[in-house]
Protein backbone atom coordinates (compact mmCIF):
# COMPACT_ATOMS: atom_id res chain seq x y z
CA UNK A 1 0.00 0.00 0.00
CA UNK A 2 1.26 3.26 -1.08
CA UNK A 3 2.35 5.30 2.56
CA UNK A 4 2.72 8.75 2.99
CA UNK A 5 5.95 9.73 0.98
CA UNK A 6 4.59 7.27 -1.84
CA UNK A 7 1.30 9.70 -1.85
CA UNK A 8 3.35 13.06 -1.39
CA UNK A 9 5.62 11.59 -4.64
CA UNK A 10 2.12 11.00 -6.60
CA UNK A 11 0.61 14.62 -5.81
CA UNK A 12 3.74 16.29 -6.39
CA UNK A 13 3.72 14.73 -10.01
CA UNK A 14 0.53 15.25 -10.64
CA UNK A 15 0.58 18.68 -9.73
CA UNK A 16 2.74 19.27 -12.40
CA UNK A 17 0.92 17.13 -15.09
CA UNK A 18 -2.91 18.35 -14.08
CA UNK A 19 -2.83 21.99 -12.70
CA UNK A 20 -5.24 24.30 -14.71
CA UNK A 21 -7.20 21.79 -16.29
CA UNK A 22 -10.37 21.42 -17.44
CA UNK A 23 -12.49 18.15 -17.55
CA UNK A 24 -14.73 18.30 -20.28
CA UNK A 25 -16.44 14.86 -19.34
CA UNK A 26 -15.85 12.07 -16.38
CA UNK A 27 -16.29 8.22 -17.21
CA UNK A 28 -16.64 5.41 -14.63
CA UNK A 29 -15.91 2.08 -15.74
CA UNK A 30 -16.27 0.83 -12.18
CA UNK A 31 -18.85 2.71 -10.06
CA UNK A 32 -17.52 0.97 -6.88
CA UNK A 33 -14.57 2.97 -6.69
CA UNK A 34 -16.76 6.00 -6.31
CA UNK A 35 -18.39 6.40 -3.03
CA UNK A 36 -22.01 8.07 -3.78
CA UNK A 37 -23.91 8.58 -6.81
CA UNK A 38 -22.01 7.64 -9.93
CA UNK A 39 -24.35 9.76 -11.90
CA UNK A 40 -23.76 13.11 -9.79
CA UNK A 41 -19.99 12.93 -9.61
CA UNK A 42 -19.84 12.87 -13.24
CA UNK A 43 -22.15 15.58 -13.47
CA UNK A 44 -20.70 18.23 -11.00
CA UNK A 45 -17.49 17.60 -12.03
CA UNK A 46 -17.83 18.33 -15.49
CA UNK A 47 -17.15 21.88 -16.54
CA UNK A 48 -14.35 22.10 -13.48
CA UNK A 49 -10.86 22.81 -13.48
CA UNK A 50 -8.13 21.67 -10.98
CA UNK A 51 -6.53 24.26 -8.99
CA UNK A 52 -4.28 22.61 -6.99
CA UNK A 53 -3.67 18.96 -5.00
CA UNK A 54 -3.15 18.52 -1.79
CA UNK A 55 -2.43 15.70 0.81
CA UNK A 56 -3.16 14.23 4.28
CA UNK A 57 -1.80 11.62 5.43
CA UNK A 58 -2.36 9.11 2.66
CA UNK A 59 -5.29 10.95 1.02
CA UNK A 60 -4.63 12.52 -1.96
CA UNK A 61 -6.94 16.27 -2.51
CA UNK A 62 -7.46 17.67 -5.27
CA UNK A 63 -9.12 20.84 -4.93
CA UNK A 64 -11.14 21.99 -7.63
CA UNK A 65 -13.34 25.08 -9.16
CA UNK A 66 -16.40 25.45 -7.70
CA UNK A 67 -15.35 25.00 -4.39
CA UNK A 68 -15.29 21.36 -4.80
CA UNK A 69 -12.61 18.88 -3.51
CA UNK A 70 -12.30 15.29 -4.92
CA UNK A 71 -10.65 12.67 -1.95
CA UNK A 72 -8.66 10.11 -3.05
CA UNK A 73 -7.39 7.04 -1.27
CA UNK A 74 -4.98 4.97 -3.29
CA UNK A 75 -5.13 1.98 -1.43
CA UNK A 76 -3.29 -0.61 -2.40
CA UNK A 77 -2.90 -0.68 -6.53
CA UNK A 78 -4.30 2.99 -7.28
CA UNK A 79 -2.38 4.56 -9.76
CA UNK A 80 -3.12 7.74 -12.01
CA UNK A 81 -1.81 8.37 -15.57
CA UNK A 82 -2.36 11.26 -17.93
CA UNK A 83 -2.63 10.29 -20.98
CA UNK A 84 -3.88 11.18 -24.89
CA UNK A 85 -7.55 10.65 -24.99
CA UNK A 86 -7.28 8.34 -28.26
CA UNK A 87 -4.59 6.64 -26.54
CA UNK A 88 -6.09 2.94 -26.37
CA UNK A 89 -7.92 2.56 -22.41
CA UNK A 90 -5.49 -0.55 -20.83
CA UNK A 91 -6.99 -3.13 -18.15
CA UNK A 92 -7.48 -1.97 -14.57
CA UNK A 93 -8.51 1.72 -15.85
CA UNK A 94 -11.73 2.79 -14.00
CA UNK A 95 -12.06 6.20 -13.71
CA UNK A 96 -10.93 8.53 -16.98
CA UNK A 97 -11.15 12.20 -16.51
CA UNK A 98 -11.35 13.48 -20.26
CA UNK A 99 -9.83 17.25 -20.28
CA UNK A 100 -10.77 20.46 -22.50
CA UNK A 101 -7.43 19.97 -24.03
CA UNK A 102 -7.42 16.52 -25.46
CA UNK A 103 -5.40 14.93 -22.53
CA UNK A 104 -7.01 12.14 -19.90
CA UNK A 105 -6.46 11.37 -16.38
CA UNK A 106 -6.79 7.79 -16.18
CA UNK A 107 -7.33 6.19 -12.40
CA UNK A 108 -6.00 2.24 -12.65
CA UNK A 109 -6.57 0.26 -9.93
CA UNK A 110 -5.68 -3.62 -10.48
CA UNK A 111 -7.69 -4.29 -7.38
CA UNK A 112 -10.08 -2.00 -7.54
CA UNK A 113 -9.66 -1.25 -3.35
CA UNK A 114 -9.40 2.25 -4.68
CA UNK A 115 -12.06 5.17 -3.56
CA UNK A 116 -12.82 8.68 -4.83
CA UNK A 117 -15.22 10.87 -3.14
CA UNK A 118 -16.83 14.20 -4.38
CA UNK A 119 -17.35 16.61 -1.68
CA UNK A 120 -17.13 20.43 -1.01
CA UNK A 121 -14.28 22.04 0.10
CA UNK A 122 -13.73 22.77 3.78
CA UNK A 123 -16.10 19.30 4.92
CA UNK A 124 -13.35 16.48 3.50
CA UNK A 125 -12.30 16.77 7.38
CA UNK A 126 -15.59 15.18 8.43
CA UNK A 127 -15.52 12.09 6.16
CA UNK A 128 -14.77 8.94 7.55
CA UNK A 129 -10.37 8.15 7.67
CA UNK A 130 -10.07 11.80 7.23
CA UNK A 131 -11.27 12.76 11.00
CA UNK A 132 -9.53 11.08 13.05
CA UNK A 133 -5.63 11.40 11.29
CA UNK A 134 -3.30 12.17 13.89
CA UNK A 135 -0.16 15.03 13.03
CA UNK A 136 1.45 15.08 9.85
CA UNK A 137 4.69 13.79 10.43
CA UNK A 138 7.16 17.28 10.04
CA UNK A 139 8.15 19.18 12.85
CA UNK A 140 6.60 21.97 12.47
CA UNK A 141 3.29 20.12 13.20
CA UNK A 142 3.82 17.08 14.50
CA UNK A 143 4.42 18.11 18.29
CA UNK A 144 6.42 15.74 20.89
CA UNK A 145 3.84 16.90 23.83
CA UNK A 146 0.49 15.97 21.48
CA UNK A 147 2.61 12.65 20.66
CA UNK A 148 3.91 11.52 23.92
CA UNK A 149 -0.04 12.08 25.10
CA UNK A 150 -1.31 9.65 22.24
CA UNK A 151 0.96 7.08 23.28
CA UNK A 152 -0.08 7.14 26.67
CA UNK A 153 -3.47 6.13 25.70
CA UNK A 154 -2.81 2.66 24.08
CA UNK A 155 -1.82 -0.56 25.91
CA UNK A 156 -1.71 -2.17 22.34
CA UNK A 157 1.52 -2.87 20.66
CA UNK A 158 3.63 -0.10 19.75
CA UNK A 159 3.22 -0.89 15.73
CA UNK A 160 -0.39 -1.51 15.36
CA UNK A 161 -0.62 2.09 17.47
CA UNK A 162 1.64 3.73 14.64
CA UNK A 163 -0.67 2.42 12.17
CA UNK A 164 -3.84 3.41 13.05
CA UNK A 165 -3.37 6.91 11.99
CA UNK A 166 -4.50 8.83 15.22
CA UNK A 167 -1.32 9.58 16.57
CA UNK A 168 0.73 10.48 13.20
CA UNK A 169 -0.69 10.41 9.73
CA UNK A 170 0.72 8.43 7.06
CA UNK A 171 3.29 5.78 8.83
CA UNK A 172 2.11 2.29 7.14
CA UNK A 173 3.82 -1.29 7.73
CA UNK A 174 7.01 -0.45 5.77
CA UNK A 175 8.26 2.76 7.47
CA UNK A 176 6.77 1.40 10.54
CA UNK A 177 9.17 -1.40 10.69
CA UNK A 178 11.75 1.03 9.90
CA UNK A 179 11.13 4.06 12.42
CA UNK A 180 10.68 1.06 15.13
CA UNK A 181 14.67 -0.11 14.10
CA UNK A 182 16.13 2.63 13.60
CA UNK A 183 14.75 3.47 17.42
CA UNK A 184 15.71 0.41 18.83
CA UNK A 185 12.12 -0.19 19.92
CA UNK A 186 10.45 -3.93 19.70
CA UNK A 187 7.28 -3.32 17.68
CA UNK A 188 5.51 -5.79 20.16
CA UNK A 189 6.56 -3.28 22.92
CA UNK A 190 3.12 -1.30 24.11
CA UNK A 191 3.09 2.03 23.57
CA UNK A 192 2.34 3.41 27.00
CA UNK A 193 5.10 1.71 28.52
CA UNK A 194 7.55 3.79 26.02
CA UNK A 195 10.04 5.95 28.35
CA UNK A 196 10.02 9.10 27.30
CA UNK A 197 13.72 9.50 25.81
CA UNK A 198 11.96 6.35 23.51
CA UNK A 199 9.23 8.72 22.58
CA UNK A 200 11.46 11.81 21.71
CA UNK A 201 13.90 9.46 19.67
CA UNK A 202 10.81 7.50 17.54
CA UNK A 203 9.13 11.43 17.24
CA UNK A 204 12.39 12.55 15.73
CA UNK A 205 13.15 9.24 13.63
CA UNK A 206 9.52 9.18 12.21
CA UNK A 207 10.12 12.93 10.56
CA UNK A 208 13.47 12.36 9.65
CA UNK A 209 12.53 9.07 8.13
CA UNK A 210 9.40 10.44 6.45
CA UNK A 211 11.61 13.66 4.93
CA UNK A 212 14.18 11.13 3.17
CA UNK A 213 11.67 8.58 2.09
CA UNK A 214 9.94 11.85 0.50
CA UNK A 215 13.24 12.98 -1.56
CA UNK A 216 13.82 9.38 -2.50
CA UNK A 217 10.67 9.38 -4.17
CA UNK A 218 9.39 6.74 -2.10
CA UNK A 219 9.76 3.06 -1.67
CA UNK A 220 8.70 0.74 -4.73
CA UNK A 221 8.34 -3.13 -3.11
CA UNK A 222 6.05 -4.48 -5.74
CA UNK A 223 4.17 -2.26 -7.67
CA UNK A 224 4.29 1.20 -6.65
CA UNK A 225 5.47 3.82 -9.64
CA UNK A 226 4.69 8.15 -9.22
CA UNK A 227 2.73 9.60 -11.62
CA UNK A 228 5.32 9.63 -14.45
CA UNK A 229 5.43 5.82 -14.06
CA UNK A 230 8.92 5.88 -12.66
CA UNK A 231 9.45 3.85 -9.42
CA UNK A 232 10.79 4.85 -5.91
CA UNK A 233 14.37 4.33 -4.81
CA UNK A 234 14.06 4.18 -1.04
CA UNK A 235 13.85 0.74 -0.95
CA UNK A 236 17.89 0.64 -1.56
CA UNK A 237 17.81 2.37 2.39
CA UNK A 238 15.62 -0.18 3.97
CA UNK A 239 17.33 -1.28 6.95
CA UNK A 240 14.53 -4.28 8.39
CA UNK A 241 11.71 -4.23 6.05
CA UNK A 242 12.02 -7.40 3.84
CA UNK A 243 15.78 -8.54 5.19
CA UNK A 244 14.32 -11.26 7.23
CA UNK A 245 17.30 -13.97 7.58
CA UNK A 246 19.97 -11.32 6.96
CA UNK A 247 22.47 -9.70 9.18
CA UNK A 248 21.11 -6.81 11.37
CA UNK A 249 23.69 -3.86 10.41
CA UNK A 250 23.79 -2.31 13.77
CA UNK A 251 24.06 -5.16 15.64
CA UNK A 252 24.80 -8.17 13.81
CA UNK A 253 21.86 -10.24 14.83
CA UNK A 254 19.85 -11.98 12.45
CA UNK A 255 16.20 -10.28 11.26
CA UNK A 256 13.41 -11.96 11.78
CA UNK A 257 9.98 -11.44 10.28
CA UNK A 258 6.94 -12.37 12.31
CA UNK A 259 3.16 -11.30 12.13
CA UNK A 260 1.81 -8.34 14.31
CA UNK A 261 -1.75 -7.21 13.80
CA UNK A 262 -2.63 -9.09 10.78
CA UNK A 263 1.14 -7.41 8.93
CA UNK A 264 4.18 -8.98 8.60
CA UNK A 265 6.68 -7.36 11.05
CA UNK A 266 11.01 -7.16 10.52
CA UNK A 267 12.84 -6.48 13.27
CA UNK A 268 15.98 -7.12 15.20
CA UNK A 269 15.32 -9.25 18.30
CA UNK A 270 18.98 -8.76 19.60
CA UNK A 271 18.72 -4.96 19.55
CA UNK A 272 15.16 -4.09 19.62
CA UNK A 273 14.44 -5.39 22.92
CA UNK A 274 10.98 -6.04 24.48
CA UNK A 275 10.88 -4.79 27.54
CA UNK A 276 7.88 -6.39 29.22
CA UNK A 277 6.73 -4.16 32.45
CA UNK A 278 6.81 -5.58 35.84
CA UNK A 279 3.46 -6.18 37.01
Amino acid sequence: MPELPEVETVRQGLRELILNKTIDQVQVLWPKIVNGDTEQFKQTLQGLTFIEIDRRGKYLLFRLSEQMTMVSHLRMEGKYRLNQQDDPVTKHTHVIFNFTDGTALRYLDVRKFGRMTLIETGQEMTLPGLNKLGAEPTAQTFKIADFTKGLKRHKKAIKPTLLDQQVVAGLGNIYADEVLWLSGINPLQPANTLTDQQVKLLHDNIIAEMKQAIKAKGTTIRSYTDAYGATGGFQLSLHVYGREGEACERCGGTIEKTRLAQRGTHFCPHCQVLNVPAK
